[in-house]
């Protein structure tokens, strides 16, 4: 089904709208969103795309409706496993959290631009060359190889090589000033480290579209449905951000569920290959009769799959040794820093002594095995020195 111009014109206009709130009334001043805020935010923003979703499900017939919650879903899912990149680069940048906001939105801004692209020129591919689906479903079921590993705190590497570049050619001021991109130092201006961090988040976005176009086009090829579920996935993820933080290191077996997504949308891809084919040494170039997967029950095994891994991950007790584990590591990493004010670390000092608390509640071999992580011991030993009751008599 074509969409009408005018249609695409006041749907780029309301998603522009949507981005422009954000900077205007979200992160024009910097802040640290309280969890309501981040709550009822991700709920108007995922409304927003519901309705959106029952709207063309309502004008466009079942087949489209059903074809962008699809997509919707995917993007959303492969987005939240994105988010713990963000959070190790954030981390390993020493991103005040009052600024971590508008490095996000940065990010999202850039990816539904670059995605934008990626979605023409994959569009453009696929009415060129048929086996094109060929490719995109090999990368999914390589994508969905290198998911199917060992999860732990380390699985989740914000070290890319985009990471590694920026580092290298952007040499930057040691400390930041607010969220400006630049500042003066004796008497010169440079860049902050701000800029480092969101060429690093952009730079990021660029790889995860790899597998995330070629999976939404394994479920539609309306450029429309892809461009609007793709759009939407984004929007809100600021603030899902920080309503799941401390739940993401939880999703044990998110990448588990992912992974089995993205196999059956590469296999749906080579089964639509198949059924397009004029590659020449397949079945003499002539189409194969094989069944396609509709993309109703593509919906229902998306959902189903997403459900069972999140309640698996929220229900494990691994996952909660993981989740307590990762957090203690981020407060010691902040103590240690130095570089928080004295009522600043206290509050962090409390969290720490929580989290230590609550792991002492878990059974025997998780706490053996968080005793057996050297170097999270040695940092929680330090930070006991030089925050402690004991360090406090000293003072």
């Amino acid at each position: 089904m074509s969409v009408p111009v005018l249609v695409w014109w006041l749907t780029i206009i309301g998603i522009a709208g949507l981005l422009l709130f954000d900077y205007l009334f979200h992160v024009r001043q910097a802040h640290i969103p309280t969890l309501r805020e981040a709550a009822i935010w991700s709920s108007l923003y995922v409304g927003v795309a519901v309705l959106f979703g029952l709207g063309v499900w309502a004008l466009g017939g079942s087949d489209m409706g059903a074809e962008y919650f699809a997509g919707y879903v995917t993007e959303k899912a492969l987005s939240v496993d994105n988010l713990f990149v963000f959070l190790v680069i954030m981390a390993s940048f020493r991103v005040p959290r009052a600024d971590q906001q508008k490095v996000l939105l940065f990010g999202i801004t850039f990816a539904l631009v670059a995605r934008t692209g990626f979605i023409l020129l994959g569009a453009t591919l696929i009415n060129m060359f048929a086996w094109v689906f060929y490719v995109f479903g090999l990368i999914l079921l390589l994508t969905a190889g290198n998911l199917i590993r060992p999860e732990g705190e380390e699985s989740h590497q914000g070290d890319n090589i985009v990471v590694r570049l920026a580092r290298r050619f952007l040499h930057t001021s040691e400390h930041y000033d607010g969220d400006k991109l630049t500042t003066v130092v004796d008497g010169k201006r440079v860049l902050t480290p701000m800029l480092l961090v969101m060429v690093a988040i952009a730079g990021t976005d660029l790889l995860f579209a790899l597998d995330s176009i070629p999976a939404i086009f394994g479920l539609t090829q309306n450029v429309y449905l892809v461009f609007t579920a793709t759009a939407f996935s984004l929007l809100g993820l600021r603030q899902l951000y920080f309503l799941i933080d401390g739940l993401l290191d939880r999703l044990i077996y998110l990448s588990y569920g992912l992974a089995a997504i993205l196999a059956f949308i590469g296999v749906k891809l080579f089964l639509h290959a198949l059924h397009e084919n004029n590659v020449p040494f397949i079945n003499d170039g002539e189409p194969v009769n094989v069944v396609e997967i509709p993309t109703g029950l593509s919906l229902i095994v998306i959902i189903g799959v997403l459900t069972v891994t999140i309640v698996a991950s929220l229900v494990s007790t691994k996952g909660r040794a993981q989740n307590m584990s990762s957090a203690a590591r981020r407060y010691a990493t902040r103590l240690l820093d130095g570089e928080c004010d004295p009522e600043e670390c206290a509050y962090f000092y409390r969290l720490l002594v929580d989290e230590e608390t609550q792991l002492r509640r878990l059974p025997e071999k998780y706490r053996e095995k968080i005793r057996e992580d050297a170097k999270l011991m040695d940092m929680l030993r330090r930070v006991h020195e030089r925050y402690g009751p004991e360090a406090a008599r000293r003072n």
